[in-house]
């Protein structure tokens, strides 16, 4: 079974961090958490991405506010997914994690979601392993399908007013 490492610089970004556990839980897709960061701990960052693969791990989720770069170091020293989720904090709330994040140079990428969307980079996780685990891809087309059932439910109260 294919499994997600979610890591986050500190532990203030496990409020925004949690909705990714969240969503893996509810497709029963296996993970862990960690609290490493790039500039406090680099080893220690360095050791664990690369001795992810022999641990199961199949795609990170990288967690980080300010400018703090977590998943750029992951991802220059793998070959795995990384997912990048831009954490709000401090007074630029979020804008300067989103542009270390997305912005990555040529040859290093990382996938990023937008501010404090770990939900959305638990659902991009799932769909990257979907492509090898059939029952998984089942798990997203009806979460897909709930969505519409939920939206016409919706479209149909409002139009009934």
């Amino acid at each position: 079974m294919s499994k997600v490492a979610i890591l986050m610089g500190s532990d203030s970004d496990l409020d925004v961090m949690k909705q990714a556990v969240l969503v893996l839980k509810r497709f029963e897709v296996e993970y862990e958490v960690h609290v490493l960061s790039a500039h406090r701990t680099p080893d220690l960052v360095t050791q664990f991405t690369q001795s992810a693969p022999e641990n199961g791990v199949d795609v990170f989720i990288a967690g980080a506010g300010g400018a703090a770069h977590l998943a750029g170091v992951i991802a220059a020293h793998t070959i795995l997914p990384v997912i990048g989720v831009p954490v709000a904090n401090g007074p630029l709330k979020g804008q300067d994690a989103l542009y270390s994040t997305v912005q990555m140079p040529k040859g290093i990428p990382v996938a990023t979601v937008g501010i404090d969307q770990a939900w959305n980079a638990g659902l991009l996780a799932i769909q990257i392993l979907s492509q090898k685990e059939p029952a998984l891809k089942e798990r997203l087309l009806a979460y897909k399908e709930e969505m519409v059932q939920g939206v016409i439910s919706k479209k149909k109260s409002v139009e009934g007013i």
